[in-house]
């Protein structure tokens, strides 16, 4: 598939994006040379080969979940610089007339 300036326009009109006519080139090129490549990789011969979502083989790295003890309220604020209750109190990040 050729990639044409004013499929790059039209994309682009659809991203909301401003693009000048030295970007509309320049994407146009690397656009046109990225679909150029998946045609040479969609031409080889994949038969036989399993679909794999990673080039190497995952293993889940995450520890068993397990019930712990907790922090108590108290033990957990108590080196707060500023509570309210068993809560930390925080300046506000809303203005408030």
């Amino acid at each position: 598939m050729k990639i044409t300036g004013k499929v790059v326009q039209y994309v682009a009109h659809l991203a909301r994006l401003e693009l000048g006519p030295e970007e509309i080139d320049l994407y146009t090129q690397q656009l046109d040379r990225i679909l150029a490549h998946m045609d040479e990789l969609n031409s080889l011969d994949t038969t036989g080969i399993e679909p794999t979502t990673h080039a190497i083989p995952l293993v889940n790295v995450f520890r068993e979940d397990a019930v712990q003890q907790n922090f108590q309220a108290e033990e957990a604020v108590g080196n707060a610089p500023e509570r309210v209750g068993p809560f930390f109190k925080v300046p506000p990040i809303i203005e408030t007339e």
